[in-house]
């Protein structure tokens, strides 16, 4: 950069002003212009780690670079953990990291640059309003190579980047890593319906016929957010997540005193989907509404029946968008199955430093051939999306 910039290492947000940083993320409704992302707000982060679900004794301890220029002013940031474990980050490098152990080295720690727990591409090379954004997002690039060689880690990870960033993290010699995900893009629907008559005439058959299957043993379901956010909506909803997610990671990442201060700080930024059925709530998913997209995060029952998961989880999501005008919704990582319920296919991005030269020639090798699989996959699926033939969804 043309001036003196000093990175700054900050080990928790209690260490960043939340003021701050919200301009330089885009989260601070003074500064419009950007598209907000409610993952990269100082609240969101902030209550990952004040509620205890991602801290040093979880395997994630902060390591956020900041920018700063020789007044103190915020030029650009990195949300980043030193951390022991690939737990929680939905890119997965297991197989990286067993083949480096096997060989004789040491994988963990690393460096991984994400939103703990969010499979949800946003802005990872911040740069605040005014700076020259180049230059910022290279800076950052090499703080962090920089910070991989100060801490002397097997590898640097930057996951979910939007793909505007990735020339500077390739022009800093990070490899380049595309995977999969599948989003519904609202073409400026004014109701399902219309989004419905897009669809192949069976295909819009077979939804019908599954919503009205969803909610047949009574069930109902209510869109709550804001002050319906209560102490006690939280707990049934956290019930939800510790019985489902037990099951299905073995120990769900998120605390209950997580959403107790999401609900305090960013209640209006919250969408829970719950399902009813006897008069009480039996099953639910939340969501977090962004400046253009619906994200979906997890679900969780305490009752199974057939397709209520699909209508909580992405018809409902798909109706909250239309209504609210959001171009897309972003249903989380991986699953086929959302092809047929509208979601099409869309490449994610990530970037990966090695610092050990053989390791990083075998994964470069390794994900040149990735990338062509990733890419033949998501024309192959998109050719069998829902949408009438010349009417599919482009993302």
């Amino acid at each position: 950069m043309s001036d003196a910039v000093t990175i700054r290492i900050a080990q928790s947000f209690a260490d960043v002003p939340a003021a701050r940083w919200n301009v330089l993320s885009g989260a601070s409704k003074a500064f419009p212009g950007g598209v907000y992302n409610p993952f990269l707000s100082h609240a969101y982060l902030s209550a990952l780690e004040e509620s205890g679900s991602a801290t040093a004794k979880t395997g994630w301890l902060g390591q956020h670079l900041l920018l700063e220029g020789s007044d103190g002013h915020l030029r650009g940031g990195l949300v980043c953990y030193l951390k022991n474990h690939s737990q929680g980050e939905y890119v997965f490098d297991h197989g990286w990291a067993d083949a480096f152990e096997r060989a004789g080295g040491h994988y963990y720690p690393k460096l991984q640059s994400s939103i703990p727990f969010t499979p949800a591409t946003g802005p990872r090379l911040l740069a605040a309003p005014g700076e020259n954004q180049g230059a910022v997002q290279d800076a950052l690039a090499a703080g962090l190579k920089e910070l991989a060689r100060r801490h002397d880690v097997s590898s640097a990870h930057v996951t979910f980047v939007p793909e505007a960033e990735m020339p500077a993290l390739e022009r800093a010699g990070f490899l380049h890593r595309t995977d999969q995900q599948f989003h519904f893009t609202n073409e400026g629907f004014g109701s399902h319906a219309d989004f419905l008559e897009t669809l192949a005439s069976r295909k819009r058959k077979a939804l019908k016929k599954e919503r009205r299957a969803a909610v047949e043993n009574g069930i109902s379901i209510d869109w709550l957010t804001g002050s319906d956010l209560t102490e006690a909506i939280w707990d049934q909803f956290f019930a939800f997540y510790m019985d489902t997610g037990g099951r299905k990671w073995g120990r769900p990442y998120l605390t209950r005193a997580f959403y107790s201060l999401i609900g305090e700080r960013m209640a209006d930024d919250i969408l829970l989907v719950m399902a009813r059925r006897n008069g009480r709530y039996i099953a639910g998913a939340i969501n977090f509404i962004g400046g253009d997209a619906l994200y979906g995060r997890h679900w969780g029952c305490i009752e199974d029946h057939p397709f209520l998961h699909f209508e909580v989880c992405y018809h409902q999501a798909i109706d909250f968008a239309i209504a609210k005008g959001l171009k897309r919704v972003e249903a989380g990582a991986q699953g086929e199955h959302k092809l047929a319920r509208g979601y099409m296919p869309i490449t994610t991005h990530s970037a990966h430093f090695i610092t050990h030269p053989g390791l990083a020639r075998a994964v470069a090798d390794y994900l040149q051939r990735e990338r062509r699989d990733v890419e033949e996959t998501g024309e192959i699926l998109a050719e069998h999306g829902p949408f009438r033939k010349g009417e599919r969804q482009d993302d």
